[in-house]
């Protein structure tokens, strides 16, 4: 395999270009007040903010669940029951 399709260029000069891309990026960033540790822990953070999300809406639909299966179950099983007894004495 060609070094120049894998670097997508003189693998040289794709080396300086990221260099001196991630040089400027750094600067901005300090600018900004990010640091490597900084940023590693807000990408923690927004990780376990999304995982929260996702789960906070599971939770949400279990508790729906729970509220009406306290009303909905005791009926289906009062239901079943009348309508057992009510074929054994009908028939």
């Amino acid at each position: 395999m060609d070094p120049r399709t894998v670097f997508g260029g003189n693998p040289l000069g794709v080396i300086v270009r990221l260099v001196l891309l991630s040089i400027v990026v750094g600067v901005v960033l300090s600018a900004l007040g990010i640091t490597p540790r900084n940023f590693l822990y807000h990408i923690e953070v927004l990780l376990r903010r999304i995982y929260d999300l996702g789960f906070s809406t599971f939770d949400w639909l279990l508790q729906y669940l729970v509220l009406g299966a306290i009303v909905v179950v005791p009926i289906w099983l009062v239901a079943r029951m009348l309508g057992a007894f009510g074929r054994r004495n009908g028939e």
